[in-house]
């Protein structure tokens, strides 16, 4: 995990409950075009906390100086290291840039029992997921990266005729089309490990890491505000040891087991639209019959 939320300009920090989806842009580099740009992401498989798209960018021109500079897929490096790197994104404002979208996944007012959902203020992917018709991840994870990249045109950075890389998302044919599609004149790259391959994506990722894991060690139960606000509340606690947020992590379901109100669900920081979530819902919440 990364140090304390306070000190990631993208993160919320630790008194800030995380309760819309945002957006964060660095300073706009001022160096000529055009600009190579970078797409990836930290947390779509993750149970707990939000996920979070990055784009890094940097001149076409500059791109033998950022090969120098130690980016690679956030997964590889250390919480300490990845730290390092977010630094080294802002240490040259003129040529260096990055953005990332951070996606809420919950409801702002969430009420779960086993056999009824009601959602008295939707909020991004779980939100999509559960509605009728849903709205797939990966087509929401679509809607990141576009807005993501018209943001950066939007600013007046230059990318046509010099490639975009995206870490892949599905079918890569497919994808590398619909982008194009959406930006007439720019060259996409959509391929598998592009952290790997490109250090361009590589920075991307780390932005995207290190925010994410920023987000989760600071995070605000939204829940205890509220119920602060209302003195006749039962005051309710919940420990911080997420684990990795991953299913599969022992700590995370552990969090997940002793986290749980039979009636009213999980906080927000879990993701209500994940099958790990509502097999728990379906063995331990209540029943309601209407």
């Amino acid at each position: 995990m990364s140090p304390s939320g306070s000190l990631i300009p993208s993160a919320p920090g630790p008194s800030s409950p995380l309760t819309n989806s945002y957006t964060y842009h660095s300073p706009t580099p001022t160096a000529p075009g055009p600009y190579i740009l970078g797409v990836d992401e930290a947390g779509r498989g993750p149970v707990l906390g939000p996920l979070v798209y990055g784009v890094s960018y940097c001149p076409a021109s500059w791109k033998t100086d950022l090969e120098q500079l130690g980016f690679a897929d956030s997964k590889t490096l250390t919480p300490e290291r990845r730290t390092q790197l977010l630094g080294v994104l802002n240490s040259d404002p003129q040529n260096l840039g990055w953005s990332v979208r951070v996606i809420r996944y919950t409801y702002t007012k969430f009420f779960l029992l086993r056999d009824f959902l009601m959602a008295t203020s939707p909020q991004a992917i779980s939100a999509g997921m559960l509605r009728v018709p849903p709205t797939n991840l990966n087509k929401q994870s679509q809607d990141a990266t576009v807005l993501l990249i018209r943001d950066v045109l939007q600013r007046g950075l230059q990318l046509s005729e010099v490639n975009v890389y995206v870490d892949a998302l599905g079918n890569t044919t497919t994808y590398e089309a619909y982008l194009s599609s959406q930006f007439p004149g720019i060259s996409f790259t959509v391929t598998t490990k592009a952290d790997s391959k490109f250090k361009i994506v590589g920075a991307a990722s780390v932005a995207a890491k290190v925010t994410r894991d920023a987000c989760v060690d600071s995070w605000t139960f939204e829940e205890l505000i509220e119920e602060d606000d209302n003195s006749n509340a039962q005051k309710k606690s919940w420990n911080r040891e997420f684990g990795s947020g991953y299913p599969s992590d022992p700590k995370t379901q552990t969090w997940l087991k002793d986290s749980l109100d039979p009636t009213f669900g999980f906080p927000s920081i879990a993701r209500f639209s994940w099958t790990t979530v509502k097999v728990i819902l379906e063995k331990s919440a209540h029943s309601v019959k209407w």
